[in-house]
């Protein structure tokens, strides 16, 4: 009696089960949209960190930044050999990214530190091609022409036609990598997709692992070779940075990139892995104390220079969201409420029809509440379906 009584009143007041449903689904659909929302964008800081820090890397350390006394910064040089007119001129140049180098030693120093498991050093660098031919020559003064603009040759005025050049630059960046630690440092933001990784034993040895975006664009892949300051490295793998850009375009054991960038027991980069995630403060403050003339950057402090606008939006989202979906629920229950009082103000004769057929009060009651009850069911499963399928829109068509 209790379920076909319920049934026939959802069916007769269908309009109004309906405007309550509608309003339960809004709100818990847009509690999932939100939460999903603020998931994905600190999952995407989190990626973000990744591809720049490497994975279980805790912290950085590189050299502080000094000013020169004369204000101006380092420069190449580049060097080319007098030759014949259109000889072919060509300069390599392997030189350290932002020209501030640390001692090889400082691993060790770091290392030594309370609450520092393993450090291991690296070696930034940025190799540049610099190819053509100088066109020299004697100046020729031709008449100008009727017609021919000033300083194209013609009557009226001399045209001058002397020497020239013509260069080509290209550019690549270059890491020096500390093949006896593959767990640590900048290839460990990359995952290995053809080839292999370096082995712990190649610490000097003319192997190469390249990007797989500078491979696909210069054409190149495992089993042939790479050029490097005028060496050639026999590549061995192929590394697909798993979010966002990769380290470099070429790495190459951390030895070989001292000995060809003249940078004999230098690093620019300390990557380092702590004991404990908690004590990573401790170990920062120890690193500064100790180890002088150093910049250490832990996780916390990139998340907030590179990514901190991205997690201030999660936040953002995520509290605004929170306020939003908490008012509208109650906006739905407020109303739903309100819809449910009114229903049994129009119902007075139904339910004392109800009572002179034997009805109890409480019979009464727990009626009303079965069929508030099954709305609320029905608006909550809507809301989830909906909540999931925009979750789901979102995530598909979205920008990656």
């Amino acid at each position: 009696m209790f379920l076909t009584y319920l049934r026939r009143e959802l069916r007769r007041r269908r309009k109004a089960a309906l405007v309550v449903a509608s309003g339960l689904a809004l709100g818990i659909a847009l509690v999932i949209v939100v939460t999903s929302v603020s998931s994905g964008m600190r999952q995407a800081q989190t990626q973000v960190l990744e591809s720049l820090y490497g994975l279980g890397t805790d912290m950085t350390v590189t050299k502080a930044r000094e000013t020169p006394e004369d204000g101006a910064p380092a420069r190449p040089r580049f060097r080319f050999d007098a030759g014949e007119e259109g000889e072919e001129q060509s300069s390599d140049q392997l030189m350290v990214q932002g020209f501030d180098t640390l001692s090889s030693g400082t691993v060790g120093k770091v290392a030594e530190q309370d609450g520092v498991a393993r450090a291991v050093g690296g070696l930034s660098l940025l190799h540049v091609t610099v190819d053509g031919e100088f066109r020299r020559g004697k100046a020729e003064v031709a008449p100008r022409q009727d017609g021919d603009a000033p300083g194209q040759g013609g009557g009226g005025g001399p045209a001058v036609r002397g020497g020239g050049a013509d260069f080509d630059l290209n550019s690549f960046t270059v890491y020096g990598t500390d093949v006896t630690e593959p767990a640590l440092g900048p290839l460990t933001s990359s995952a290995i997709t053809a080839g292999r990784g370096f082995e712990t034993g190649e610490t000097n040895a003319r192997k190469a692992v390249v990007d797989s975006a500078y491979a696909k664009s210069e054409d190149l892949s495992v089993g042939g070779t790479v050029g490097v300051k005028g060496e050639d490295f026999e590549i061995v793998g192929i590394a697909t940075a798993d979010s966002g850009s990769a380290a470099a375009d070429v790495y190459i054991p951390l030895r070989q990139a001292q000995t060809l960038a003249d940078a004999e027991d230098k690093i620019t980069t300390v990557y380092v892995r702590t004991v404990d995630s908690q004590a990573i403060g401790a170990v920062k403050a120890a690193v500064q104390e100790n180890v002088p003339g150093t910049t250490v950057t832990t996780s916390a402090d990139l998340a907030k220079t590179v990514s901190g606008s991205l997690g201030t939006a999660a936040d953002l989202a995520s509290s605004v969201g929170s306020w939003l979906s908490a008012t509208v629920l109650l906006v739905a229950f407020l109303v739903s409420g309100l819809l449910t009082s009114s229903a049994v103000g129009r119902r007075v004769r139904e339910f004392g029809t109800l009572k002179a057929l034997g009805w109890t009060s409480g019979r009464v009651t727990r009626q009303v509440v079965g069929e508030s009850l099954v709305g609320g069911l029905l608006g909550g499963a809507l809301g989830i379906g909906l909540g999931l399928a925009a979750a789901y829109l979102l995530t598909t068509f979205s920008p990656t």
